[in-house]
Protein backbone atom coordinates (compact mmCIF):
# COMPACT_ATOMS: atom_id res chain seq x y z
CA UNK A 1 0.00 0.00 0.00
CA UNK A 2 1.93 3.43 -1.19
CA UNK A 3 2.19 5.92 1.42
CA UNK A 4 -0.98 8.41 2.38
CA UNK A 5 -0.14 11.17 0.85
CA UNK A 6 0.32 10.10 -2.99
CA UNK A 7 1.80 12.02 -6.08
CA UNK A 8 -0.41 14.48 -7.72
CA UNK A 9 -0.36 12.98 -11.23
CA UNK A 10 -1.13 16.98 -12.42
CA UNK A 11 2.59 17.56 -11.88
CA UNK A 12 3.60 14.05 -13.34
CA UNK A 13 1.40 13.82 -16.36
CA UNK A 14 3.68 14.33 -18.97
CA UNK A 15 6.29 12.32 -18.18
CA UNK A 16 3.74 9.55 -17.03
CA UNK A 17 2.28 9.35 -20.26
CA UNK A 18 5.49 9.06 -21.91
CA UNK A 19 5.61 6.57 -19.57
CA UNK A 20 2.83 4.98 -20.82
CA UNK A 21 3.09 5.86 -24.33
CA UNK A 22 6.38 3.61 -24.25
CA UNK A 23 6.37 0.21 -25.79
CA UNK A 24 7.87 -1.66 -22.56
CA UNK A 25 6.27 -2.88 -19.79
CA UNK A 26 5.70 0.35 -17.52
CA UNK A 27 4.92 -1.08 -14.07
CA UNK A 28 8.88 -0.31 -12.97
CA UNK A 29 8.69 3.23 -14.38
CA UNK A 30 5.17 3.80 -12.80
CA UNK A 31 6.27 2.40 -9.41
CA UNK A 32 9.55 4.91 -9.39
CA UNK A 33 7.33 7.84 -9.81
CA UNK A 34 5.05 6.47 -6.68
CA UNK A 35 5.69 7.13 -3.15
CA UNK A 36 6.80 4.51 -2.28
CA UNK A 37 5.18 2.41 1.03
CA UNK A 38 3.13 2.91 3.54
CA UNK A 39 4.51 2.16 7.40
CA UNK A 40 1.62 0.18 8.06
CA UNK A 41 1.87 -2.36 5.05
CA UNK A 42 0.70 -6.01 5.07
CA UNK A 43 3.73 -7.71 4.47
CA UNK A 44 5.21 -10.24 6.57
CA UNK A 45 8.78 -8.82 6.80
CA UNK A 46 10.96 -7.90 9.65
CA UNK A 47 12.39 -4.54 8.02
CA UNK A 48 11.05 -1.16 7.76
CA UNK A 49 10.53 -0.91 4.16
CA UNK A 50 8.48 2.32 4.38
CA UNK A 51 9.08 4.79 1.42
CA UNK A 52 10.57 2.30 -0.12
CA UNK A 53 10.21 2.01 -4.09
CA UNK A 54 12.37 -0.81 -5.22
CA UNK A 55 10.46 -3.86 -6.75
CA UNK A 56 9.30 -6.27 -3.91
CA UNK A 57 9.34 -9.32 -6.17
CA UNK A 58 5.69 -10.04 -5.69
CA UNK A 59 5.32 -11.08 -8.70
CA UNK A 60 1.76 -9.58 -9.80
CA UNK A 61 2.56 -8.35 -12.89
CA UNK A 62 4.59 -11.21 -14.00
CA UNK A 63 1.32 -13.18 -13.32
CA UNK A 64 -1.14 -10.75 -14.72
CA UNK A 65 0.89 -10.14 -18.14
CA UNK A 66 -1.17 -11.01 -21.05
CA UNK A 67 1.97 -11.95 -23.31
CA UNK A 68 3.18 -14.00 -20.82
CA UNK A 69 -0.24 -15.66 -20.66
CA UNK A 70 -0.25 -16.22 -24.28
CA UNK A 71 3.58 -17.29 -24.69
CA UNK A 72 4.11 -18.92 -21.40
CA UNK A 73 7.43 -20.25 -22.43
CA UNK A 74 8.77 -16.62 -21.77
CA UNK A 75 8.98 -17.06 -18.72
CA UNK A 76 11.71 -19.82 -18.77
CA UNK A 77 13.95 -17.61 -19.54
CA UNK A 78 14.24 -16.70 -15.71
CA UNK A 79 12.49 -17.59 -12.72
CA UNK A 80 12.60 -14.13 -10.73
CA UNK A 81 9.15 -12.17 -10.51
CA UNK A 82 9.82 -8.38 -10.09
CA UNK A 83 9.03 -5.62 -12.59
CA UNK A 84 12.61 -5.87 -14.03
CA UNK A 85 12.40 -9.46 -15.21
CA UNK A 86 9.03 -8.61 -16.61
CA UNK A 87 10.35 -6.00 -18.80
CA UNK A 88 13.36 -7.84 -19.89
CA UNK A 89 11.35 -10.83 -21.14
CA UNK A 90 8.22 -9.29 -22.52
CA UNK A 91 10.22 -5.92 -24.26
CA UNK A 92 8.94 -4.04 -27.11
CA UNK A 93 6.13 -6.87 -27.44
CA UNK A 94 4.35 -4.84 -24.57
CA UNK A 95 0.43 -4.98 -25.39
CA UNK A 96 0.27 -1.68 -23.09
CA UNK A 97 -2.46 -3.13 -21.71
CA UNK A 98 -1.51 -1.27 -18.56
CA UNK A 99 -2.57 -4.40 -16.16
CA UNK A 100 0.64 -4.85 -14.86
CA UNK A 101 0.03 -0.81 -13.27
CA UNK A 102 -3.29 -1.91 -11.93
CA UNK A 103 -1.67 -5.35 -9.89
CA UNK A 104 1.15 -3.76 -8.59
CA UNK A 105 0.92 -2.43 -4.82
CA UNK A 106 3.32 -0.44 -4.82
CA UNK A 107 1.98 2.01 -7.77
CA UNK A 108 0.04 4.65 -6.23
CA UNK A 109 -3.44 4.52 -6.23
CA UNK A 110 -3.66 8.20 -8.26
CA UNK A 111 -1.59 6.73 -11.02
CA UNK A 112 -3.73 3.99 -11.15
CA UNK A 113 -6.52 6.27 -11.15
CA UNK A 114 -4.99 7.91 -13.68
CA UNK A 115 -4.84 4.95 -16.08
CA UNK A 116 -8.32 3.78 -15.31
CA UNK A 117 -9.85 7.19 -16.25
CA UNK A 118 -7.60 8.87 -19.20
CA UNK A 119 -6.14 5.81 -21.22
CA UNK A 120 -8.57 2.66 -20.55
CA UNK A 121 -10.43 3.82 -23.54
CA UNK A 122 -7.26 3.89 -25.51
CA UNK A 123 -6.66 0.32 -24.51
CA UNK A 124 -9.80 -0.95 -24.92
CA UNK A 125 -10.11 0.18 -28.29
CA UNK A 126 -6.79 -1.58 -29.44
CA UNK A 127 -7.58 -4.29 -28.36
CA UNK A 128 -11.01 -4.53 -29.76
CA UNK A 129 -8.97 -4.02 -33.14
CA UNK A 130 -7.18 -6.81 -32.48
CA UNK A 131 -10.05 -9.43 -31.74
CA UNK A 132 -11.18 -11.19 -35.16
CA UNK A 133 -7.51 -10.86 -36.02
CA UNK A 134 -6.61 -14.87 -36.80
CA UNK A 135 -2.88 -13.98 -35.06
CA UNK A 136 -4.51 -13.54 -31.59
CA UNK A 137 -6.95 -16.19 -30.60
CA UNK A 138 -6.84 -15.89 -27.47
CA UNK A 139 -8.52 -12.89 -27.81
CA UNK A 140 -11.34 -14.33 -29.30
CA UNK A 141 -11.43 -17.08 -26.81
CA UNK A 142 -11.20 -14.36 -23.81
CA UNK A 143 -14.18 -12.09 -25.55
CA UNK A 144 -16.29 -15.83 -25.79
CA UNK A 145 -15.65 -16.83 -22.23
CA UNK A 146 -16.53 -13.13 -20.63
CA UNK A 147 -19.65 -12.67 -22.68
CA UNK A 148 -20.48 -16.37 -21.82
CA UNK A 149 -20.30 -15.60 -18.46
CA UNK A 150 -22.51 -12.18 -18.22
Amino acid sequence: MPLRIQQDVKEIEGVLNEILNTLRPPVGRCRLLSSGFNPGHALNITEDISGHKECLACGNCVDICPILVREPSRREKTEQRTSMALESIVGEDCDLCDACILACPQVDTTIKNYVVNHRMIEVMSRLEKRIGDEDEPDLDLFLEEALSQA
